[in-house]
């Protein structure tokens, strides 16, 4: 795993909705916008399973995950992959139930979804265009 700096954390805060890219165990790709997701650690992020369908599979299948995110303000835009573990009770379930409480009461909460964040890419165009950060 490797640890987000501020600047990337920051940035991850400021989007929403996230696109989250999935693929099958046969490599098919998804793509679907989450609500729900912040950094819980710079090692770390979470993410409420609302309405997971393709994604769900996919992550029971194939648990790597990928998004990206964008700060019109600052002109930063990151790619983030890492691994993930879906999370159905216990402390860190309870702690996403709470989470999505506190904004939206009756929506589903399915799991938690933490992502172990594995490789982080610079996705602003140009020069350094998909240039691997961390």
């Amino acid at each position: 795993m490797v640890k987000m700096t501020q600047e990337i954390m920051d940035t991850i805060a400021k989007q929403n909705p996230v696109p989250v890219a999935t693929s099958s165990a046969d490599g098919t790709p998804n793509v679907a916008l989450v609500g729900f997701l912040k950094v819980m650690d710079p090692e770390t992020i979470m993410i409420s399973d609302n309405f997971f369908l393709k994604t769900e599979d996919n992550l029971k299948h194939n648990p790597k995950i990928a998004f990206v995110v964008y700060d019109s303000y600052t002109r930063k835009c990151f790619q983030i992959k890492g691994s993930v573990k879906m999370i159905t009770d216990g402390k860190i379930y309870d702690e996403m139930k709470h989470w999505v409480d506190s904004a939206k009461p009756n929506m589903p909460k399915k799991a938690a979804v933490m992502v172990h964040v594995e490789e982080v890419y610079d996705s602003l165009p140009g020069p350094h265009a998909g240039a691997k950060i961390l």
